[in-house]
């Protein structure tokens, strides 16, 4: 069971569009989309958006459900519902950009991330553009030297973009460590997009902790297999 996600929209193809893209990112975990009225105009619905939740609460397994909204009567909507909710504790709602607060919860889900730190992970994205490091962990002086560090170049033909970055964000935050990428945190996928790393641009990698070598391997692994895309 991982932590379920529901996607609440004015409009169904914007929630259905959101949930289908975060699921190439995060196969495994359950998202829900509410968009939309029951008759399926442009509007929300408390009746669709309480049976979303009530969904994924069950489909969750008590691990708890993360509402992400996107227009200003959507939270008013979503905060009904979760009113309503059979387990109002459990359920919580995100301050977030809808699409990148989406998949960076859907990727936190993924990696096993408990509802809090799901919530935490949409809510770390900035509304507008990401600058890199942003939401990182704090950058060490010069004189702290990495448990571990390595170059590695991109080889796949679109380099750096959503799906790359969803992959190393999340496998690395299952690891004991801290990990920078060309000076961005390596587990937030904002801050690895916004790199605007192409084809042939080199990745620097340094780690520090416990993991600090599985880290950088992992990375590697991943840059020198093209992420599975060539």
């Amino acid at each position: 069971m991982t932590v379920g996600i529901v996607v609440v929209s004015h409009s169904s193809k914007i929630a259905e569009g959101a949930v289908e893209l975060a699921a190439q990112m995060a196969p495994d975990v359950d998202l829900v989309a509410a968009g939309g009225t029951e008759d399926d105009r442009i509007g929300t619905s408390l009746e669709k958006v309480l049976a979303a939740v009530e969904q994924s609460l069950v489909d969750s397994g008590g691990d708890g459900v993360v509402v992400l909204t996107d227009l200003g009567s959507a939270v008013m909507t979503a905060e009904s519902a979760m009113e309503f909710a059979s387990d109002p504790d459990a359920v919580l709602l995100a301050d977030a950009p809808l699409v990148e607060g989406l998949v960076a919860a859907a990727v936190a889900a993924q990696g096993g991330a408990g509802v809090e730190d799901v919530r935490r992970a949409a809510e770390s994205v900035a509304f507008g553009s990401v600058p890199a490091g942003v939401g990182g962990p704090e950058i060490p002086d010069d004189k702290d030297e990495p448990d571990a560090s390595g170059d590695f170049e991109l080889i796949n033909p679109l380099g750096m973009h959503a799906r790359p970055a969803a992959k190393i964000a999340g496998g690395l935050s299952g690891l004991d460590t801290e990990v920078t990428v060309n000076g961005a945190d390596g587990m937030s996928i904002m801050a690895l997009m916004a790199l605007a790393a192409g084809k042939g641009s080199s990745l620097h990698v340094e780690a520090r902790g416990k993991d600090a070598l599985k880290a950088v391997e992992y990375v590697g692994r991943l840059v020198e297999e093209g992420f599975g895309e060539l």
